[in-house]
């Protein structure tokens, strides 16, 4: 019995283990975008640090071993990782969130949660409209300190933060803005939570989220209305990140700096739902 126990453990083990990706765990150096927002995230899954004299936050905690990285990361810059009083995610998807639990303990930093992503976070993903019954996707459960609301703003110091609702990802995914001042110039900074229709999502016919497709189109129509500079994401691929980072080492412009290639992001990403909405709806006429 204990033979079979032990099997069944290590085949599990085996499961989740290769589905991470291992760029989501690679290091990546840790990196100023603009004014006091740095990059602290792995090769894939992005994580970034806004620093303030009276604290910094932390937007996205990763995966449960990504704690480790992201401290490093942080010290690497300078920067205390006891000092981070805020940490808010993109969206309650573990690749995202699964540290939070181990970063409060260390911290004690305030963790803020758009309304409709506490549930799912408090009990540790398993209320999850797509993954709840996939115990490979649960992650420590952690309390939300703020339940945060469309258009909340988040302060600190002399940053603020506002939480824009863009559901559809996830019924609370948060797509985070602010100014932020970078010598004499002030940028429109938007960090998108997150535009992909997963495999396996029901955009038609959905009874775990009946209203997933006209979140999606809320979404979009909200995406298409922020003013936007610096375009940054949950992940570097969304922005680009590796291709910016090798032009900031051959020239002195911001390669961060693209409302063009924001604007191309959320067009093609409407264009792929739109495409995908129309085939799951012409599979059930």
């Amino acid at each position: 019995m204990f033979l079979r126990g032990l099997i069944v453990a290590l085949g599990l083990a085996i499961r989740v283990f290769a589905q991470v990706p291992p760029e989501w765990k690679q290091q990546f150096p840790p990196h100023r975008i603009v004014g006091n927002i740095y990059y602290v995230g792995s090769k894939a899954l992005a994580s970034y640090l806004i620093t303030t004299p009276q604290g910094h936050i932390l937007i996205n905690s990763n995966l449960e071993s990504s704690v480790t990285q992201i401290k490093e990361s942080v010290e690497k810059l300078g920067f205390r990782f006891s000092d981070i009083k805020i940490l808010l995610v993109s969206h309650a998807h573990w690749d995202h969130v699964a540290g939070s639990a181990g970063i409060k303990e260390i911290t004690g930093a305030k963790y803020m949660v758009m309304d409709g992503d506490v549930p799912v976070i408090e009990s540790g993903g398993k209320t999850d409209f797509q993954y709840g019954n996939s115990a490979d996707t649960h992650y420590p459960v952690a309390k939300v300190d703020r339940t945060l609301h469309d258009g909340d703003e988040v302060k600190l110091g002399d940053t603020v933060l506002v939480a824009h609702l863009t559901p559809g990802h996830t019924k609370g995914c948060t797509t985070w803005t602010t100014k932020m001042r970078d010598g004499a110039k002030t940028y429109y900074v938007v960090i998108v939570g997150s535009p992909n229709v997963n495999p396996g999502y029901k955009l038609v016919n959905n009874a775990a989220y009946p209203d997933i497709a006209r979140d999606y189109e809320h979404m979009f129509r909200v995406l298409k209305t922020l003013p936007c500079d610096i375009f940054l994401g949950a992940h570097g691929a969304y922005y680009g990140m590796e291709e910016k980072i090798a032009r900031l080492k051959e020239s002195g412009l911001n390669p961060f700096v693209d409302p063009e290639g924001y604007r191309k992001f959320v067009t093609d990403k409407d264009q792929e739902f739109r495409a995908e909405l129309a085939r799951q709806s012409a599979a059930t006429r």
